[in-house]
């Protein structure tokens, strides 16, 4: 019932953007230390944080094409936020409870973390390249709701340089109108370097998309997705999806949980089924 995605660097003023170059490379560099030093810490997915790090290196060089106003900033900054933070919690392999197990193999386990709350993670291989679940989850998001019934609609608001949108999503009720109709705003971020892509995000607040009547307004994030081709099968991707989410309201957290691990598993199912239908000519 729920969206399934996923949202760069320092809040600095639109008037300082000329002339204070040298934060704007300290900006960079010190993300660039952050995702280093979760890559050292543990044997698992260093690899694709190191991978990630690498891409942050060209935040600078990027920044210095164009600049952009302070509210623009801070929602760069708000994306690169999400995905620090997404990254920091995926880093972590302690204390994860399996949630449930299909029979096809798609995990979805979960967490509770002082700072955030419960959080999901999803865990599955999808049998299709990388290029073809990347295409489909970041320039095709607008058209989720054609495939997810979960999703009512995705609407990108306003796009920031390369990679940074911010979105309005609408998901569809649950069955038995269990859980009303909530929507979002948020701002996302996409990172891609080699064969490691991270699409993070976080609800945040955008003026022309006020509170709409008929919907209760939840937020999300830190939450992400992380794409890799599966070892030795270049033509399968592994997408781990961590997902956060406050849906408002006076709902129970038994149902809360059933209804986001529940929301992960029918995802992948309905991706798969995307992804399988031939490509339009």
């Amino acid at each position: 019932m729920l969206p399934a995605t996923s949202k760069l660097c320092a809040a600095i003023s639109y008037r300082h953007l000329r002339n204070m170059t040298g934060l704007r490379r300290q900006a960079a560099v010190a993300i660039s230390q952050e995702l280093s030093r979760l890559a050292s810490r543990s044997p698992g997915p260093s690899s694709w944080i190191h991978q990630v790090r690498r891409r942050s290196s060209l935040l600078s060089s990027r920044l210095e094409e164009k600049p952009f106003s302070e509210m623009e900033m801070s929602y760069i900054k708000q994306g690169e936020e999400a995905l620090q933070k997404s990254l920091r919690i995926l880093e972590d392999q302690d204390d994860w409870k399996t949630e449930t197990v299909a029979g096809n193999g798609d995990k979805v386990l979960s967490k509770v973390l002082p700072d955030v709350g419960k959080v999901f993670r999803l865990e599955v291989v999808v049998d299709q390249p990388l290029d073809m679940v990347y295409g489909e989850l970041v320039d095709n998001m607008e058209q989720m709701g054609d495939w997810n019934p979960n999703v009512k609609e995705v609407r990108i608001l306003k796009k920031i340089g390369k990679d940074t949108v911010i979105t309005h999503e609408k998901a569809a009720a649950t069955p038995g109108n269990i859980v009303g109709p909530r929507d979002f705003v948020s701002v996302r971020c996409s990172k891609r370097r080699g064969s490691t892509c991270v699409l993070a995000g976080m609800s945040t607040t955008y003026g022309a998309m006020p509170e709409q009547e008929g919907f209760i307004r939840a937020e999300n994030g830190p939450t992400c997705m992380v794409l890799r081709p599966l070892p030795g099968s270049p033509s399968q991707t592994r997408l781990t999806w961590l997902l956060s989410i406050d849906l408002k309201g006076w709902l129970p957290k038994s149902i809360i949980n059933q209804v986001l691990s529940q929301t992960q598993v029918d995802f992948a199912k309905h991706l798969r089924q995307r992804l399988a239908q031939p490509l339009p000519v």
